[in-house]
């Protein structure tokens, strides 16, 4: 009797059907865009002349101003963007990611269309430098407080009380730099702030088991009204010697801030612009290059098998959270020595939330929430610059456009974003 041993279907990768998965969350947003152009462009149209202004009175190197004809320019925006919207929605039909220069390049030509649909007839051309120069002032907290929060969430704590070490930071650097008279004592005065309420945080969350999310929300209550407390009782009764601390002075680097457009920009800035540079530098490097990081991120993603290798899950958890409270204070600090120039009360406005949006938009990379954090201080900025150059867009949407961006980014382009696995889990040692 023969016997026939059963026939076992071909299992290898290459006998095997690779399954498509597309994504059209890139060509559905490009299409809201283009759908927006052709509102504006088309039922809206605004004829004349629209111009650019990339140089200054005081730059070294001046650039022509760039006019350009309203209409024609409108129509060429909408073709680009429909031209780049198919590419994407080919992307996708191929079951391929959309690059992220198209990204870019399709929000760079939407945003011409737009700043030129906006200034056109104006007596007063779009301020390319200004536009950016306070993109990045504006950002300064925003990319601080982010970078606690990349760094808090990486190690498994979910930090709402950004808000919170923002206010402290602007309102013991004001305190302590008015009645030292130094700078950069208030700068690091900001950064004890920060740590004390990251100390409170962590206590409460790691070791006593506190919910994360209700003790960040219950710090960021109780510093705004201590603040203002204490803005009331202390400051207000000699703001001269309280509230009057020196600003930061303006750091030019010689032959880079010559440069047009990006050396006023990035070059010519205080210090906390350049320190901003090297924390971000240095988060990413440390996250991602050296021990420190990894172990950080295992603690963050599995605990369990960080503490079954020797690593002190809480102790871990416990001083990171405190070194993300001492970067986001000294984003706070920002607000009394390089921006307003005194403390104020709730000064922050919300920024933490913002900031906390930003690490959720980057994905907790701080490259990533970097950027977005620039992408909420453009939309914030660009209501100063339309208000100036005197659109037509209604004040009281521009008044909320940073917080539409933020739920537009957090809900709509970020889709399915997946967290760090242990992050808001508070870990016991079995």
């Amino acid at each position: 009797m023969t016997t026939t041993a059963p026939v076992v279907p071909d299992s290898s990768p290459s006998a095997l059907e690779k399954a498509e998965i597309r994504s059209w969350k890139a060509p559905i947003a490009f299409g809201v865009f283009v759908v927006i152009s052709l509102i504006l462009f088309f039922g809206f149209p605004r004829n004349g002349e629209s111009s650019f202004r990339w140089s200054e009175a005081t730059d070294a190197i001046k650039l022509p101003n760039l006019t350009v004809d309203t209409r024609v320019t409108t129509i060429l925006v909408t073709i680009l963007l429909v031209i780049l919207t198919a590419a994407s929605a080919w992307y996708s039909w191929r079951a391929r990611k959309t690059p992220i220069w198209m990204v870019v390049l399709f929000a760079l030509i939407f945003m011409f269309g737009f700043l030129a649909w906006a200034d056109s007839g104006s007596p007063y051309p779009v301020p390319i430098t200004g536009l950016f120069l306070g993109t990045i002032s504006l950002a300064v907290p925003l990319v601080f407080g982010a970078l606690g929060g990349v760094i808090s969430e990486r190690g498994g704590v979910v930090n709402v009380a950004i808000e919170g070490q923002l206010l402290s930071g602007a309102f013991v650097s004001a305190m302590t730099a008015s009645f030292t008279g130094s700078w950069a004592v208030g700068l690091i005065a900001a950064m004890v702030a920060g740590v004390l309420v990251s100390f409170v945080l962590a206590a409460f969350s790691i070791k006593y088991l506190v919910d994360q999310v209700i003790v960040g929300v219950v710090l960021n209550v109780l510093v705004v009204g201590l603040t203002n407390f204490l803005y009331s009782q202390v400051l207000a009764a000699d703001p001269q010697a309280l509230n009057h601390p020196p600003r930061l002075p303006s750091w030019p680097i010689p032959l880079l801030s010559d440069i047009p457009v990006i050396g006023k920009v990035l070059f010519d800035q205080s210090i906390i612009e350049y320190l901003m540079y090297i924390a971000v530098f240095l988060v990413w490097f440390g996250l991602f290059k050296t021990r420190w990081g990894l172990r950080l991120r295992s603690v963050g993603e599995h605990p369990e098998a960080a503490d079954t290798v020797g690593i002190n899950v809480n102790s871990t958890r416990f001083w990171n959270v405190s070194l993300a409270g001492a970067v986001a204070g000294l984003g706070g600090a920002y607000f009394t020595l390089g921006s307003v120039g005194a403390f104020s009360k709730e000064m922050t406005a919300g920024q933490g939330f913002i900031a906390l949006a930003a690490v959720i938009f980057g994905r907790w990379d701080p490259i990533r929430a970097t950027l977005a954090a620039l992408l909420f201080g453009f939309a914030t900025n660009l209501q100063n610059v339309l208000s100036t150059i005197g659109s037509p867009v209604p004040s009281e949407f521009m008044l909320m456009l940073p917080y539409v961006v933020t739920i537009f980014a957090v809900a709509g382009l970020v889709g399915m974003s997946r967290a760090p696995a242990a992050d808001g889990k508070p870990y016991i040692k079995s």
